[in-house]
């Protein structure tokens, strides 16, 4: 019987199971997802801008928009500008159930407002109600001209509020360490 020598690799330590080398290789073996609290969700929907809204088809079938919306912590109501003739408007009135899921600064993470949706009615006249809700959702504008081209356009537009009342947030990050 010929024995050959051994390769480098059987030579090679080994790593013990369960040391931190073997979790930073091979599928399945890295960080679980890490829960948000309440406290980080609100702060992710507060930093973001952008989100897909979820709404109920009459089918059942969801129904996904992407949208720009306002968050406001204080109130827990997510707010969506829209037009009065759209789907997404027609669909919350029927099943108000609705859903926000806005990705983190990462793709390992993201957080999900769900609660029951009203829709405004549209605006109006410049400067009523609506049109001053829908004002806040902007970053406001220097200009009175400006302020009143808008809030002009809205009516003209026939933009309504879609408000978010949210009675669930959840959420996960996955943290991943920074390479070395």
């Amino acid at each position: 019987m010929t024995t050959h020598p051994a390769t480098p690799a059987e030579n090679e330590p080994q790593p013990e199971t369960g040391t931190d080398t073997e979790t930073e290789t091979g599928p399945g073996t890295g960080p679980a997802p890490r829960v948000l609290t309440e406290e980080e969700l609100s702060r992710l929907l507060g930093e973001q801008q952008f989100g897909v809204l979820a709404s109920v088809r009459r089918t059942g079938h969801p129904h996904l928009t992407t949208v720009l919306y306002s968050w406001d912590a204080k109130e827990r109501v997510v707010r969506v500008s829209s037009t009065a003739d759209r789907l997404k408007p027609r669909q919350l009135r029927t099943d108000p159930r609705a859903a926000l899921h806005v990705n983190g600064p990462d793709v390992f993470s993201f957080a999900v407002a769900e609660g029951e949706a009203e829709v405004s009615d549209p605006a109006a006249v410049p400067g009523d109600a609506v049109s001053r809700e829908l004002l806040s959702l902007t970053p406001g504008f220097d200009d009175p001209a400006a302020e009143a081209a808008f809030l002009a356009q809205v009516v003209a537009d026939r933009r309504v509020v879609i408000r978010i009342r949210v009675s669930r947030l959840y959420g996960t990050a996955l943290d991943i360490p920074a390479a070395d």
